[in-house]
C-alpha cells in the first residue's frame, strides 16, 4: 500500500469566487480533473503507454465531489489521490484537495474511470499488466 500522491498544486483567484466569497462549485471540476490526468502517469501507466502497449485507455464514466470547507481567494490547495477500488473493468480514484499550509481538507473527488476501446466505443476488461501496477498504489 502506497501514500497518497501529490497530483498538483493550486492557487485560488478571486474569478474564482461565487456572490458568498467563497470558490463556486464549478472551479473545483478542473483541478480535480487535471489531477486525474497526473494520477495515471505518476502510476507509470500514462495514457499513450496503454493505448500503445494495449489498445485501450482510460475514460471518467461517473464523479463525485464532496465538499467540505470553504476556500476563499488566495487559499494555495495541494491535491493528493490513490487507487480506492479496482474492478474488472474500471478502478475507482479517491482524491483530496487540502489547504497546502493547514492541511485542512477542502473537497473530496472520487472518480470511477472505466477501461475502454477506441476501437469498439466500449468498456474493455482491464488487462493484467494495468490491474497489477494499480494494486500497487491501493490505499484503504
Amino acid at each position: 500500500m502506497q501514500e497518497a500522491l501529490e497530483l498538483g498544486r493550486g492557487v485560488i483567484h478571486p474569478w474564482h469566487l461565487d456572490h458568498f466569497g467563497h470558490m463556486n462549485v464549478r472551479h473545483y471540476a478542473p483541478f480535480f480533473d487535471d489531477a486525474v490526468y497526473h494520477i495515471w502517469a505518476r502510476m507509470g501507466l500514462g495514457y499513450a503507454m496503454m493505448q500503445a502497449e494495449h489498445g485501450l485507455h482510460m475514460v471518467t464514466a461517473e464523479a463525485r465531489t464532496s465538499f467540505v470547507t470553504e476556500l476563499r481567494a488566495g487559499d494555495l490547495v495541494v491535491i493528493t489521490g490513490a487507487v480506492a477500488r479496482i474492478g474488472t473493468k474500471s478502478c475507482t480514484l479517491a482524491l483530496s484537495m487540502r489547504h497546502a499550509k493547514t492541511g485542512v481538507e477542502h473537497a473530496r473527488y472520487e472518480v470511477v474511470e472505466v477501461m475502454f476501446d477506441p476501437a469498439t466505443r466500449r468498456a474493455a476488461p482491464m488487462p493484467e499488466a494495468i490491474r497489477a501496477r494499480l494494486a500497487e498504489w491501493v490505499r484503504a
